[in-house]
């Protein structure tokens, strides 16, 4: 039997994990939030596995410049039900210009031996800024 309590801050330390990479551009600390065999949906793009997504988002991070990104996770919803997770959280980006874009992460982990891993996460775009430093990405 494993604790809740425990189970959510280890899930919280994961999207922390993911986006401290990510801004950072260390794409190897991003994928290893993946499980094995674990999916990435972005707008534009997706990958499987590790190696997958880190193929995935080089060709993404080629086509702008980083100098500064942050970030910033709010309101995760986090549903475990055993050695099965599910969890919905709103980010906001901030750049060199300011606020940058905005959206939502769609998660679906599962804990292996190594800790809680994504299996699956799907980003969406809700809001992108007219002064983005980041390509023109859809928004629903």
């Amino acid at each position: 039997m494993h604790d809740l309590t425990t189970d959510r801050e280890a899930i919280r330390d994961l999207l922390t994990r993911y986006t401290y990479n990510g801004d950072r551009a260390r794409l190897d600390g991003l994928a290893a939030a993946f499980a094995a065999d674990g999916v990435l949906e972005f707008p534009g793009g997706s990958g499987t596995g590790p190696a997958g997504i880190v193929a995935a988002l080089s060709g993404v991070a080629d086509g702008y410049p980083r100098k500064f990104v942050r970030h910033h996770i709010t309101n995760p919803m986090i549903d475990i039900d055993g050695d099965t997770a599910t969890a919905r959280s709103y980010f906001h980006v901030f750049s060199d210009n300011g606020p940058d874009h905005a959206g939502t992460y769609d998660d679906r982990l599962v804990r292996t031996a190594d800790g809680w891993r994504f299996s699956w996460r799907r980003v969406r775009i809700d809001w992108q800024s007219d002064t983005s430093t980041h390509p023109r990405m859809p928004t629903r």
